[in-house]
């Protein structure tokens, strides 16, 4: 299950049933888990933890050190949950001591050819990068987030539950779960409707939602006003609007 071009630090602990291809390096401190495929030419430098199932493919670089002029070799993390799909080309760097010393990868994503995940970034479940979509530094992705390709994150972003972020855009600032963005100058244009209707949110759940839209951004309303009006709903979909939108620290796009 490993070729023998492959090279492998005596400390990397590699589980049963690892494919590891041609010309792959692990290096020191990687945890690898059960039958995970690496294909050939890959890269994995540590501390990184790899879980179970996960699939990433030729010329990947994973673990490298974080590309931040603050960092000076201190100890971080990279750790990659189960059932991952890491296609051609992708960077994922490890944290710095400056955050949470630790970029975490949750499970069941696909990250297309030439992904770009930086320190300190928070990705979680089933998420979908396209190709060249890149995350700055610091940046959290919540579960079912969608990045076309070559779209944009900047340092400190949050991208909420659901959320839609079309091909070229360029995201400086907070998106609301369940919305879709699109631009260079990423702006609002409605609700993720067709993944919203996928993943079986019900007629009443979408209703509640698109009057939650309407409220935040045609009524005209201050981001405290429209918090106000919101509460009024009293819906489960809606209260996730209300907590992404009270919490956030850069402001949502508007």
């Amino acid at each position: 299950m490993i070729d023998k071009t492959a090279i492998i630090d005596p400390s990397a602990h590699i589980a049963k049933g690892v494919h590891i291809g041609p010309y792959s390096v692990i290096g020191p401190s990687v945890e690898i888990g059960e039958d995970t495929w690496i294909g050939p030419h890959v890269v994995i430098q540590g501390p990184t933890r790899i879980g179970r199932h996960n699939k990433i493919f030729q010329f990947s670089s994973i673990g490298e050190v974080p590309q931040d002029l603050k960092f000076q070799g201190e100890t971080t993390f990279l750790e990659i949950g189960d059932r991952n799909v890491i296609r051609e080309f992708c960077t994922l760097n490890r944290g710095t001591a400056q955050d949470k010393s630790v970029t975490r990868i949750g499970n069941d994503n696909l990250l297309m050819a030439y992904v770009h995940i930086a320190h300190d970034c928070q990705v979680g479940n089933h998420t979908i990068f396209a190709n060249n979509a890149s995350l700055a530094g610091h940046v959290i992705v919540e579960d079912y987030v969608t990045l076309g390709g070559f779209s944009c994150v900047f340092q400190f972003c949050k991208l909420g539950m659901h959320s839609f972020i079309t091909a070229h855009s360029r995201i400086v600032k907070d998106i609301p779960p369940y919305v879709k963005i699109a631009g260079y100058c990423a702006k609002p244009f409605g609700l993720n409707t067709v993944g919203l209707q996928r993943r079986g949110f019900t007629n009443a759940a979408m209703t509640q939602l698109k009057r939650a839209y309407k409220i935040i951004y045609r009524n005209g309303l201050t981001t405290a006003q429209a918090i106000q009006e919101l509460e009024k709903l009293g819906s489960e979909e809606v209260q996730a609007f209300i907590q992404f939108i009270g919490s956030s620290h850069v402001g949502i796009i508007r």
